[in-house]
């Protein structure tokens, strides 16, 4: 099949969150006959969790992941001890949506720390830590590598080969992936370490476009089919391995997607979906 199956479109809500609320993404992507959705935590927080979860099973949609928990690095143990604290009420809060997992941006350097290793020690300590809570209670962790430019201040877990080795390390029960394209298209071994990963690791793909040229590499992602990426050989890649979850629209475009109308880019997420993935 090369072309995708359209109920697997899902909408990360960082794509439209700076026109509409929350209980509004939820209403949009149910009119638009879209089937996922993927909110992240301060969104869900104003809202409140529980009427979230309303809203979410009403509409009859399914959760393909939650945003975000990680940020294991610190300065301190008493900072380190915060962000344990916090990375389990995410569990939580991802429990009750009944998300497919907890995506994890893991954190970078931590103060003005230089130690790039030691800071990836301290993403695998803390991952560690919350797989003894996660694991209990039977929610997923999905490591999302990103690109390397976010290396110092977001995550210095920027390759899937890194995500892979600490699933390695770390058991793979309740243990995973998200695959970013935005993140990992430019990788060599992309296509050997998502066959590494598997069915059972590759728990969330988040897709978009990588613009030329891209004028912020924060907020200037592109809608599929508008960049460089070979989105679907890449999709095709992933199901092959027995992938059979959502593709995810996750897209930060201030100076595009976010000035457009948010119903307009509902209709092009489809029809690109449709298109170019």
């Amino acid at each position: 099949m090369q072309h995708p199956d359209p109920r697997r479109l899902s909408i990360n809500t960082a794509t439209v969150r700076k026109q509409w609320t929350l209980d509004k993404i939820i209403d949009g992507c149910a009119r638009h006959g879209i089937c996922g959705i993927s909110p992240w935590r301060d969104q869900v927080q104003a809202l409140g969790l529980e009427k979230t979860a309303r809203l979410i099973r009403s509409n009859a949609l399914t959760v393909s992941g939650y945003c975000r928990g990680g940020m294991f690095p610190g300065v301190d143990d008493a900072t380190r001890q915060v962000a344990n604290d916090d990375n389990r009420r995410a569990v939580d809060e991802a429990l009750a949506l009944g998300a497919a997992c907890l995506v994890l941006v893991v954190g970078g350097l931590p103060g003005s720390s230089k130690d790039i290793a030691g800071a990836r020690q301290q993403v695998k300590d803390g991952l560690s830590r919350l797989l003894d809570y996660s694991r209990n209670v039977g929610m997923p962790l999905a490591i999302e590598p990103l690109h390397p430019m976010y290396a110092a201040d977001r995550a210095c877990v920027n390759t899937l080969e890194q995500a892979n080795d600490l699933c390695d390390e770390l058991g793979d029960k309740g243990l995973g992936i998200a695959v970013d394209l935005y993140h990992t298209w430019w990788d060599p071994k992309l296509f050997p370490q998502l066959e590494r990963a598997g069915r059972n690791r590759i728990l969330a793909f988040h897709i978009c476009d990588w613009l030329v040229p891209t004028r912020d590499l924060l907020s200037d992602r592109g809608m599929m089919g508008d960049g460089v990426i070979d989105i679907r050989s890449a999709r095709l890649a992933v199901e092959s391995l027995g992938y059979q979850g959502a593709h995810e629209v996750e897209i930060f475009s201030e100076l595009n997607w976010w000035q457009q109308e948010p119903n307009d880019v509902l209709s092009t997420c489809k029809e690109r979906h449709q298109q170019y993935c």
